[in-house]
């Protein structure tokens, strides 16, 4: 909460009302090995709208890691060349292996299924502001997660997020297959949240707070089929009206398909 209060002060900058050159002289190193568009992007606007250059390597063939080079030997040398490192990568685990092996700081922009912390802060940022704007708090909501809780590495990080709160209840609506992991499950439920399973759309949406939808991650499911996710799954504005709230709030991380 003390970031958002900071991020408050800084929108007249990214709305390029105000100038900041805070980082003049420094460097981002951009280390995506994953598709990536808004991630990449808005990292690299940040660190240049206050007044800092971004080095960019984009996707897995164009590394010197194609040739067989190791993470550590990677973080290591590009530590002589940049002052931070925002790395994303297909392997769960990586990016902390990165930041094992220097003393910069190392941003995780997306682990493979693992974690994708700088989504789940933006998200809480976002629905904290549209809480506040409605007269509600955080604590005490109701969370429906829908679609594939299994690779969705935004919902994990999220999840996670939002259980440092007060008497949430999160209702998972997934197909038997993409469900959350379940030591994430028992990680909120310890937390003393109430945590629902459900393969019912119009059940899992019925008088949440929050809807936060996630596509299915069709490049890490390695030729497993998806059985339940039919287009009844889909998110209609009919079911909305049905079964949501007039102030429901519904998310999604994108890309939306």
């Amino acid at each position: 909460e003390d970031l958002f209060q900071v991020a408050d002060l800084m929108q007249p900058i990214a709305r390029r009302q105000k100038v900041s050159r805070v980082l003049v002289g420094a460097v981002l190193g951009s280390l995506f090995f994953e598709a990536s568009t808004r991630t990449r992007v808005s990292f690299g606007a940040a660190f240049c709208r206050l007044g800092g250059s971004v080095c960019d390597t984009t996707g897995f063939t164009f590394s010197s890691m194609a040739k067989g080079e190791s993470i550590y030997d990677t973080s290591r040398v590009m530590s002589g060349y940049v002052d931070a490192l925002v790395v994303r990568h297909p392997e769960q685990g990586s990016v902390a292996e990165f930041a094992r092996a220097t003393h910069i700081p190392v941003i995780n922009a997306g682990d493979g299924p693992g974690e994708h912390p700088s989504q789940a802060i933006l998200d809480l940022y976002t629905l904290q502001r549209e809480f506040s704007r409605l007269g509600k708090l955080v604590d005490g909501t109701h969370v429906a997660m829908v679609g594939d809780l299994k690779y969705g590495r935004t919902v994990h990080s999220l999840f996670r997020l939002l259980a440092l709160y007060r008497g949430l209840k999160f209702t998972l609506v997934a197909p038997p297959s993409l469900e959350m992991p379940s030591h994430l499950i028992e990680l909120v439920a310890r937390n003393g949240h109430v945590v629902e399973v459900t393969p019912s759309l119009e059940n899992g949406l019925r008088g949440a707070d929050v809807v936060y939808a996630t596509r299915i991650q069709t490049e890490r499911l390695a030729g497993e089929t998806v059985e339940g996710y039919t287009p009844e799954f889909q998110i209609r504005k009919a079911l909305v009206d049905a079964v949501c709230k007039p102030d429901t709030v519904l998310m999604h991380p994108l890309p939306r398909d």
